[in-house]
């Protein structure tokens, strides 16, 4: 079975550790789009694992892991990261692929992100990582970016130098620093070998193994509410973090997929600037970043916190065409004496939204709607049947799915890979 695997919130939902849940019954894993500005975080026994470009996948024996087409990779960020898994004594040669078609971050991507974020008005900012996936993504829309399979072209430190001379120009009218062509062709100039081994025509490598019955999973970084087209725009990511970026970033068709799985924390976060309708500030809502380790993979960044988004989750739902729901993060909730349930907005002339409203200036009118509903109060990390839950925690988990749709594939009640609950899939 194929599966595409998607965040239906703010990112941050857990993916990573539900990607290596069912990488078990995966032959290959793809990583489809977005970059090195996410992070995907894996706990074995007393060890945390976090990659960042890398599929989740690379760390069971045996199965193939692609970076797609559709991924802006930055070259030391993924030779960091490739020495980083060789150094827990994970051997992947021969079943680590990287798209030849898949474009790249470079450093003069960086500069121009920082410089941009930088003249940007207070309220303006986009709350940017800095690691320069916007201009990577927007050299590719402009038909003027550098792609993995370059680096086999004999003039590619040429076009580098060229490149840089172009970027120096649009640093120079940011008021930023200029780059040294010279450095950055030296810098560069290792690239090449370094990974040469992995470049490969990924598509036609797919479809060899669709053909011959492997069953592929399909990876995302980010989510539904960070896609360019469906998110919260202009706080969102630069690609499509939605079901539909699986094919498109992968060049497999949407006929392969046979079913979507998106993961909901069952409270809700986000990182950086941007809407966020049920966010919690005060105590609750560093109660809920504190028990939940709410800071970022990547970056380190404290996550805003708040309640649980029906409207968003069911908006991600039809985005994603979801079948099944992992839900993580149960446990956070465990010393709560009352959860929420945000149900609606509610504007300030009586209208209550339903569905998340493209204006986010209507947004900021409204006020969540919710339900309440009686916590458990009692620790459920140690539980490893969906049944043995307290009644109250499974009465909430019904709730959600009576108001978003979809069916239960999934559960996680802590961060280690045994407190993951095969439910309904």
């Amino acid at each position: 079975m194929n599966t595409v695997l998607v965040g239906a919130q703010w990112g941050d939902e857990g993916k990573g550790k539900v990607i290596d849940f069912l990488t078990e019954e995966a032959d290959v894993v793809v990583r489809f789009q977005g970059g090195s500005n996410a992070g995907h975080t894996v706990v074995v026994g007393d060890r945390k694992y976090v990659l960042h470009l890398v599929p989740s996948g690379i760390l069971h024996e045996g199965k193939h892991c692609v970076i797609g087409n559709g991924v802006v990779m930055d070259p030391f960020d993924l030779m960091k990261e490739l020495d980083q898994v060789k150094s827990w004594g994970v051997e992947f040669k021969g079943r680590f692929h990287v798209s030849e078609r898949a474009h790249m971050v470079m450093q003069w991507h960086r500069a121009i992100d920082k410089a941009e974020e930088a003249v940007r008005a207070e309220g303006a900012k986009i709350g940017t990582t800095g690691r320069g996936i916007g201009p990577a993504y927007a050299a590719k829309v402009g038909r003027y970016g550098l792609r993995v399979g370059d680096i086999l072209k004999s003039d590619f430190l040429d076009i580098v130098r060229m490149q840089v001379e172009e970027a120096n120009r649009a640093l120079a009218a940011l008021g930023a620093h200029k780059l040294d062509p010279d450095e950055m062709v030296r810098l560069y100039t290792p690239v090449v070998s370094a990974l040469m081994p992995y470049v490969t025509d990924t598509i036609q490598y797919l479809h060899e193994e669709l053909d011959a019955g492997k069953s592929v999973l399909f990876e995302g970084a980010q989510a539904t509410m960070l896609d360019i087209d469906f998110g919260t725009y202009p706080f969102v990511t630069s690609s499509n973090p939605t079901a539909g970026g699986a094919c498109t970033g992968s060049g497999v068709s949407p006929r392969a997929v046979d079913r979507v799985i998106g993961v909901l924390k069952l409270y809700t976060t986000r990182v950086g600037e941007g809407p966020f309708p049920t966010e919690l500030f005060g105590e609750d809502g560093e109660k809920l970043r504190k028990r939940g380790g709410e800071y970022g993979a990547t970056t380190g960044r404290p996550r805003r916190c708040g309640w649980f988004d029906a409207v968003v989750a069911r908006y991600a739902q039809r985005v994603n065409g979801v079948d099944y729901w992992a839900m993580t993060k149960l446990d956070v909730l465990d010393e709560c004496p009352v959860v929420k349930i945000c149900t609606g907005y509610r504007r300030r002339d009586g209208f209550v939204y339903q569905t998340f409203p493209a204006d986010l200036k209507a947004l900021s009118e409204c006020e969540p709607v919710y339900e309440e509903m009686p916590g458990w109060m009692c620790e459920t990390s140690h539980m490893t049947n969906y049944d043995a839950l307290p009644e109250n925690a499974k009465a909430y988990i019904a709730r959600i799915l009576e108001l978003i749709g979809g069916k239960l594939g999934v559960l996680s009640v802590g961060p280690a890979r045994e407190t993951t609950l095969r439910v309904g899939i």
